[in-house]
């Protein structure tokens, strides 16, 4: 009931698992949309997937809307209730569907799996002209995008709603199922899924424990680069979807990532435009294997092809075609001796906290192959810029150099004589 009453525009609901907050969800903007009094009311439900919101909120959206519906369309999941305000349901995978939309009011279901850049670039923007209200909800995943919403809405109570409901208060399961599930569970498991503990470590998470480390001593800092040495990229390409650059350099044997660009849709020369308008001086840019293939959309051009008429035939380099479980071995053995600016490698920096295994769910365990979903494409473009620094090859220690005595205690033999010679540069003959 504080949820439903509440007066605040924004608002955050975290919650355990089976606490209803779907069906609260549903029951709150049905209302909403409802009693509206403005014209054209739009109001949304916003899933991480729109499988997802198909899967777990439309019928509960049809079966509680049915009363005041005067439309259900099914292929686009609309409803438009007999105000004439209109409910739909979106996913954040495909955040461009809600572009140019003015939402009366929005719910925003798990908001630690949406892509960070969502809320700022999409959702916001399509509030303002009505002033809607708007509902960060989940269960705790870390510390991500939904747990800076959390801190901020503790912090600023007079323009935000609250609720915490972990398990052990909220008395919405029966104690007997809580000893149950911790029994069954491991601590962070539990503390995380029952409790609302956003200190947990992520679940299944390649690189948990790397980039909490990071955060304690204090690698992800502001980074500045520097002008006396070369700036290389890494790269994983996208098609039909995103594509993610790391910038970084290397200095005297740490890796510091300055700098961190995705963009979805772009062609490639945009993108090239994007790496050119940055102010760095550039080393080598490390593309995946895939960047060799030709395709007839490009007039039988490949990538590699086509970035090298902006960036240089002689700067692009493929890395070696390694597995992903090497790949990610080979950026856990790079991650202690990594630096990371904090501001302008954010959303890059929380998808390598998030990247994580998929859930076997007949067998109850974590699969070996990463899932796929809105970090992908930074984690791959960051395991390419790892597999680019192991394959780097060590400069050799320069050979040691013997002087030649007269008398017994000269230990200089021929063969060092003519590779002394060999090394020493020769006047061209005239």
């Amino acid at each position: 009931m504080p949820f439903h009453n509440r007066t605040k525009r924004w608002g955050c609901l975290v919650a355990h698992r089976r606490a209803g907050k779907t069906v609260a969800a549903v029951n709150d903007i049905i209302r909403a949309a409802v009693m509206y009094q403005g014209p054209n009311g739009l109001f949304g439900y916003v899933a991480p997937f729109q499988n997802q919101a198909r899967r777990i909120a439309w019928d509960y959206f049809k079966y509680y809307g049915t009363p005041i519906a005067s439309d259900v369309n099914e292929s686009q999941m609309t409803l438009t209730t007999i105000s004439g305000s209109k409910i739909s349901l979106f996913g954040a995978d495909n955040a461009d569907a809600m572009r140019g939309l003015g939402f009366s009011g929005v719910y925003l279901d798990e908001y630690g799996d949406f892509k960070p850049s969502v809320f700022g670039n999409v959702i916001r923007p399509a509030l303002s002209d009505k002033q809607g209200w708007a509902v960060f909800a989940g269960t705790p995943k870390g510390k991500n995008q939904f747990w800076e919403v959390y801190k901020t809405a503790q912090a600023d109570p007079d323009d935000w709603f609250l609720l915490r409901l972990p398990a052990s208060s909220s008395g919405l399961l029966p104690p007997s199922e809580l000893a149950a599930a911790a029994a069954q569970l491991t601590e962070d498991q539990y503390l995380q899924e029952y409790e609302c503990s956003f200190e947990a470590a992520i679940l299944g998470a390649f690189y948990g424990k790397e980039m909490r480390q990071a955060q304690d001593q204090g690698r992800i800092t502001q980074v500045a680069w520097d002008n006396n040495l070369p700036v290389h990229t890494a790269w994983d390409l996208g098609y039909k979807d995103d594509t993610a650059i790391w910038w970084y350099q290397v200095v005297r044997g740490e890796i510091h990532v300055i700098d961190f660009h995705s963009v979805s849709g772009a062609t490639i020369d945009e993108i090239a435009q994007t790496v050119l308008a940055k102010p760095y001086t550039y080393g080598k840019h490390n593309l995946p294997h895939d960047a060799r293939a030709k395709t007839l959309a490009s007039g039988g051009k490949s990538i590699i092809e086509q970035l090298a008429a902006h960036l240089g035939v002689s700067k692009l380099v493929i890395v070696p075609d390694l597995s992903i479980q090497d790949g990610i071995q080979a950026a856990r053995q790079m991650l202690p001796r990594t630096w990371f600016d904090a501001e302008r490698c954010s959303n890059g920096l929380e998808a390598l906290r998030q990247y994580q295994r998929e859930y076997d769910e007949d067998k109850k365990a974590f699969r070996e192959r990463p899932r796929h979903d809105w970090t992908s494409h930074a984690a791959d473009a960051f395991r390419m810029l790892a597999i680019a620094w192991r394959a780097e090859p060590v400069a050799a220690k320069p050979p040691e150099e013997k002087v030649l005595y007269v008398g017994p205690q000269n230990e200089v033999t021929l063969n060092d004589m003519w590779a002394a010679q060999d090394r020493s540069p020769r006047r061209q003959r005239i």
